[in-house]
């Protein structure tokens, strides 16, 4: 049994992308990460294991064919004790369930859920595998955000089916962003070798700034020395830039796109 993180991190993300070898490629030179392609009995492709410093990071497959047609999406995994009862809760408080609970061999239990908005989530249970060794460094996950128009009813579902509090993010300056709630997991320091403090993502309201046309959605953030270098050599590399780089209190911000239409975002710590 792996050594698990707290009931309710996030602990992994992956990414089902319909050009696997040429997205390894690409995050391989992007975040200096190594890819291990893994395959079943019958040697069949199945997963690619990216690690950094021998360290695992993140995850690559094949575009699921329910997905087939739809942009590629990087996927946020929640760590749970439970697959199958936080599945139940989810259906409960109004969620819908894209894939049900199954098992991954001996390294874990998993499911695909929607909240009630339409943004989906894995929630992963750990066998041998508990998800990232590393978080917060330079080429690893470091948060994960939910962009929705619903701000009240995704913290209504989201503290009903797991151990989450909400926190109202109130910047120092003048401006008025969009409206925007830190998740916090009191457990965290609990397991987490990021445990430095509670937060665990965050939730950004959906305002008139946004695409009628762009659902609600999880993303994933990872961080980066310069989000400007970073940037400029995803686009080298064949990806483009959604979001150019933009600045915030907790760093500067950039939402990219692999060559395959897989999107992610890019933050480097604020400077000074």
């Amino acid at each position: 049994m792996a050594d698990n993180y707290p009931h309710g991190l996030f602990a992994w993300a992956d990414l089902g992308s319909p050009n696997p070898e040429g997205a390894t490629e690409f995050y391989s030179a992007l975040f200096g990460w190594e890819g291990a392609p893994q395959t079943d009995p019958d040697g069949n492709y199945i997963y690619t294991m990216f690690t950094k410093g021998g360290k695992n990071v993140a995850g690559l497959g094949p575009q699921p064919e329910m997905m087939k047609g739809l942009p590629p999406i990087w996927n946020s995994y929640i760590n749970v004790t439970s697959v199958d009862d936080v599945v139940a809760a989810a259906m409960a408080a109004g969620g819908s369930v894209i894939a049900p609970a199954m098992d991954v061999m001996d390294s874990g239990r998993m499911a695909f859920l929607a909240d009630p908005s339409g943004a989906m989530f894995g929630i992963w249970q750990a066998g041998t595998h508990r998800g990232a060794d590393i978080f917060t460094e330079p080429g690893s996950m470091s948060w994960n955000e939910l962009a929705t128009r619903d701000l009240a009813g995704a913290r209504e579902f989201y503290s009903a089916i797991l151990p989450w509090d909400f926190e109202m993010f109130r910047p120092a300056d003048d401006a008025t962003p969009p409206e925007y709630w830190v998740i916090k997991l009191p457990t965290k320091v609990d397991g987490d070798g990021d445990a430095d403090d509670e937060f665990n993502g965050g939730v950004i309201g959906m305002d008139e700034n946004w695409p009628a046309e762009v659902p609600a959605h999880w993303m994933v953030y990872f961080l980066v020395e310069d989000t400007e270098v970073s940037a400029a050599k995803a686009a080298e590399l064949g990806g483009t830039i959604s979001v150019p780089p933009f600045d915030t209190s907790a760093g500067k911000i950039a939402v990219l796109n692999d060559p395959h239409g897989g999107t992610f975002s890019i933050i480097s710590a604020p400077t000074g």
